[in-house]
């Protein structure tokens, strides 16, 4: 179970960070807003509320409860190994992030995680909301595999608290609509990955779409080769989405995506 302490960080951080993007992003926009902007932050919005119940009543057992219980039972490669305990805090981080990175690989080459994956691609604009419009089937997998990384890890409860509001702060900033100077953007992107730099990988063409899956760190699609600087269309003229699923905004519609034909 999620510990009191846990809930009131997570959603503080949360929370202040959607006001703060969701202002800055509303001030400095990179990509003009949609007319459907209210319709779509409903079904966004709504779909993320049902997957933070959904995992709560399937899924009760957090990864950093997990993680306090690996520490005390010496699970896990990081408590059978000597190390500092900073030392110990990053090499979590880093490796956790590389689990998030081959996930969403993974979810993209699958055709059935691929299912539930896609309605996170096919909004077709790009704000902070997209950050949080994800299929329940994809969110419960996901902190499955989270739980079996954390068990085989073993890393210490507050590296896996500070990697979960890490991962939940730059998705939002990630997919958020701000518009950043372009020395800043360059610079960032060193050691995170930027609006600019993941909004690539929402676009329509197939080939970019296969491109920037990094949410934290931007290394490993430098490694692994799947960085793309820029889309070929340029940020504003780019479109997003899927060619089969355009304007679907509908809290139903999103629910019911995974199991349609197209």
């Amino acid at each position: 179970m999620e510990t009191a302490f846990e809930i009131f960080v997570r959603i503080s951080v949360f929370v202040g960070l959607f006001v703060v993007i969701g202002t800055l992003e509303w001030r400095f926009p990179r990509r003009a807003r949609q007319h459907n902007h209210y319709h779509r932050w409903w079904g966004n919005v709504s779909i993320s509320f049902i997957n933070q119940g959904l995992t709560r009543v399937f899924i009760p057992l957090s990864a950093v409860s997990l993680a306090i219980t690996c520490g005390q039972q010496g699970w896990g490669l990081l408590n059978q190994v000597t190390l500092p305990g900073w030392a110990k805090f990053i090499i979590a981080l880093i490796c956790l992030d590389l689990v998030i990175y081959w996930q969403h690989r993974i979810y993209h080459q699958v055709p059935l995680l691929w299912r539930f994956h896609r309605i996170h691609h096919a909004d077709t604009a790009f704000d902070l909301s997209t950050g949080i419009r994800f299929h329940p089937g994809s969110i419960l997998l996901s902190a499955l595999i989270k739980l079996g990384a954390v068990a085989a890890l073993g890393p210490a409860a507050v590296a896996v608290l500070v990697f979960e509001v890490l991962l939940n702060a730059t998705s939002l900033f990630n997919h958020s609509n701000l518009r950043l100077p372009n020395g800043l953007d360059r610079l960032l992107r060193r050691i995170m990955v930027t609006p600019d730099m993941h909004r690539v990988h929402h676009s329509v063409q197939p080939e970019e779409m296969q491109r920037n899956f990094g949410f934290n760190f931007p290394w490993w699609d430098w490694l692994f080769r799947s960085y793309l600087a820029q889309p070929e269309s340029g940020h504003e003229a780019m479109t997003l989405g899927l060619p089969q699923f355009r304007e679907e905004t509908a809290l139903s519609q999103l629910l019911l995506q995974p199991f349609r034909k197209s």
